[in-house]
């Protein structure tokens, strides 16, 4: 390009000193010459290609850089993008389970360089095949699943559109690279209710999670408890256990010092029986009442503090009577005149 311009400007210079030194008709041929010959150079860019027709009549396709053609004869009749190109479609549609959803579909396509007469010629508006094939093509599988199913299979449907979209638009010299479904939008109604149904479902996990949980806190608490009680079973026989071997060994020496097994029984039951009491004494806050073991140690302790309240109470009575008498004693007292003795002058002399 700018050894294009670089003789461009020399032209002009040259036209410039001509017109002083020739006739204004050659000048003027040769500037219509001069655009000619321009005009026979075009440029393609990188990743397209141009269509040149002579006379009305495709000639041949040119891919890019600088290409010649014949001025007035030839002309690009268009030029056709090879890049990859996406067009995105939007479908409404309904579901196996009555639920309308809009569908967001986006196809990337490009046209092959082999085949560019056919993309040119054969298909004017690709955009408007291609969304009539997508719009065709969803609306013919989402009818067939429930609106869970499109969620799920979402890969399924691009597959199958793109397999629609290829055996269409392979004879029009297009190519599909890839579809994809980037959007599902059910209606606001559905996913209102879609959001509840999950809700519902977490709050019932969560409580199967917390019933399992206090379930097995029970269990494992009924185990420590059983394990607790064994253990504290095992430990009272491990405790009678060893009294009763005690109290073997103190037969065995009371029998070894002469002392029968009888008396020796005897023996141990007296001084067991002092131990307790020592014990019981040697706590002053123990509220423990002892009873004689005999069948009629009930009776007869009842007996006894029938008697002693009947005897407090008697007690209570003879002191009141007491406290009655001694003011009036009192009073007798100091109501007796006290007689004044008699002064014998003698004797103070």
């Amino acid at each position: 390009m700018t050894n294009l311009k670089f003789f461009c400007n020399l032209t002009v210079i040259f036209l410039t000193k001509l017109y002083f030194t020739m006739d204004i008709p050659l000048i003027i041929f040769l500037v219509f010459g001069l655009f000619i010959f321009l005009s026979s150079f075009f440029t393609v860019k990188q990743q397209s290609s141009v269509i040149i027709e002579r006379f009305g009549k495709f000639l041949s396709v040119r891919n890019s850089g600088l290409q010649l053609k014949i001025p007035l004869i030839d002309r690009i009749a268009g030029r056709v993008n090879l890049k990859i190109q996406q067009l995105d479609v939007i479908i409404e549609t309904k579901t196996k389970d009555n639920v309308f959803v809009k569908l967001k579909v986006s196809v990337q396509f490009m046209v092959i360089k082999e085949t560019v007469y056919d993309a040119f010629y054969k298909l004017e508006y690709p955009h408007d095949q291609i969304t009539s094939y997508v719009f065709d093509v969803v609306r013919a599988e989402v009818p067939k699943l429930k609106l869970d199913d499109v969620f799920e299979r979402k890969d399924d449907i691009a597959i199958a559109v793109k397999r629609e979209l290829n055996e269409a638009m392979t004879t029009y010299g297009y190519t599909i690279i890839n579809t994809l479904v980037t959007d599902i939008d059910p209606d606001i109604q559905v996913k209102n209710a879609m959001n509840r149904i999950n809700a519902a479902d977490r709050e019932k996990t969560v409580a199967e999670f917390e019933a399992e949980a206090s379930r097995i806190r029970i269990v494992a608490k009924a185990k420590a408890e059983a394990e607790s009680k064994r253990l504290q079973g095992q430990g009272i026989a491990d405790q009678r256990r060893e009294i009763a071997r005690g109290l073997v060994e103190s037969v065995e020496v009371l029998n070894n010092v002469g002392i029968n097994s009888q008396e020796a029984s005897a023996l141990i039951v007296v001084t067991q029986h002092y131990d307790t009491l020592q014990a019981i004494g040697a706590d002053a806050n123990s509220n423990l009442i002892l009873l004689p073991n005999s069948p009629q140690a009930g009776s007869d302790m009842l007996n006894n503090m029938v008697a002693s309240f009947s005897a407090s109470n008697q007690v209570g009575e003879m002191m009141k009577k007491t406290k009655r008498v001694k003011p009036k004693t009192e009073e007798h007292h100091t109501t007796t005149p006290t007689p004044k003795p008699e002064i014998n002058p003698e004797e103070e002399v």
